[in-house]
């Protein structure tokens, strides 16, 4: 609504428009006038006003037809309307009620009635045009909060994707524009190796359809752990995966988290041997980790990038995986510095393992160690 209002006044009568105009002006209002009924329908159109002041009795279109027309145009905003009648006849005021009036005053108007019955009517505008704003401006609010949702739930598709080909920490940090991580860069990193004994011999003697089926129970035993552990998952090489801590998510315990997932899925994988045994399936499970540093990063070409870890810890942590026997968890000495608070340790002295020039030390973990009473209590 304007500041002052705008309030049209038609009628007929000059006098009647004088009498009228002048007492709204003399109240700071606005006034635009119309003689006739077609005037009225054109200032309308025209004006947009805040409020009219409609005489019933004219000639070529009278107050009741302007009326109707009006109130019937959906295109125009709300406008109240109070009649302006000479007739004492309450048949009249019904049939201008009825046909949508919102107010009337009998002629001659009286002053006070007249100013009463304006700021009345302008409340009810002013009400009416806030809750309007306010049902434009939440229909607004719909629509951005629908558009938001619906672009959330593309990120979230698109971050699902993702999830399906790279480690989920890595998805959602590319999803969230951060692809600086993407860079080669060097961090200490706990690594884990692990794959099924007596495989290779079960997939060139075993039906396709039994080797595919064996190696889904066995990622759907070892897929949650890994979710959980928050273990980065480098690589699937059929039977055997790759997993690191402390990249691309840092954390303050590489060593005991890959020692603590490492135990969970050799207990999950023993579960698994005992229903592959029944089977005649002959499989074991081995693994190895190591702890030091590494350079990660994407390496490939354009069309095919991939996101990995490079140095003498993967080979070391992959070498001892393939040392371990079926139910080993053979691991590095650095690492089992670290974790000794926590672990059974089994010290195998060095060896010399495939491909490297050197003795290394290996341990064996055993098992985890029970937690203390005091923390068991709590």
């Amino acid at each position: 609504m304007r500041d002052p209002p705008l309030i049209l006044v038609v009628d007929d009568t000059p006098e009647n428009l004088d009498i009228v105009s002048m007492r709204l002006e003399s109240r700071g209002y606005q006034l635009a006038t119309a003689v006739d009924g077609e005037d009225a329908l054109e200032k309308t159109y025209a004006l947009k006003p805040d409020l009219v002041l409609l005489d019933i009795m004219m000639p070529k279109l009278d107050g009741l037809a302007v009326l109707q027309r009006l109130k019937a145009d959906r295109d125009l905003p709300f406008i109240p309307i109070i009649l302006l009648t000479a007739k004492a006849d309450a048949r009249d005021v019904v049939a201008g009620l009825e046909a949508g009036g919102d107010d009337y005053l009998t002629k001659p108007v009286d002053h006070a009635a007249l100013l009463a019955r304006v700021r009345s009517m302008l409340r009810i505008k002013s009400l009416h045009d806030q809750v309007e704003a306010q049902r434009a401006e939440l229909a607004l609010w719909n629509k951005t909060l629908e558009e938001r949702v619906q672009t959330q739930l593309a990120e979230i598709e698109r971050v699902g994707r993702l999830k399906r080909f790279l480690a989920p920490q890595l998805a959602q940090m590319l999803a969230a524009g951060e692809e600086r991580i993407l860079d080669s860069h060097r961090r200490d990193i706990a690594v884990l190796f692990c794959d099924l004994r007596g495989f290779t011999a079960f997939a060139e003697t075993g039906e396709p359809e039994e080797v595919m089926a064996l190696l889904q129970g066995y990622h759907e035993a070892l897929g949650p752990l890994i979710h959980r552990a928050e273990a980065t998952l480098e690589r699937f090489t059929g039977d055997g995966l790759m997993l690191f801590f402390n990249d691309p998510l840092p954390c303050s315990d590489p060593a005991e988290r890959a020692v603590r997932l490492a135990v969970e899925m050799r207990d999950a994988v023993t579960t698994l041997a005992q229903a592959w045994r029944r089977r005649g399936q002959q499989i074991g499970f081995g693994i190895g980790i190591a702890q030091g540093y590494a350079t990660l990063g994407r390496i490939g070409f354009e069309d095919r990038f991939d996101y990995t870890a490079i140095g003498a810890v993967i080979n070391l942590a992959a070498r001892l995986c393939a040392d371990a026997k079926d139910g080993q968890i053979l691991a590095s000495g650095r690492l089992c510095v670290a974790i000794e608070d926590i672990a059974e340790i089994e010290d195998l002295g060095e060896r010399t393992l495939r491909g490297m020039a050197r003795p290394v030390p290996v341990r064996n973990l055993v098992r985890l160690k029970a937690p203390p009473l005091s923390e068991v209590a709590q």
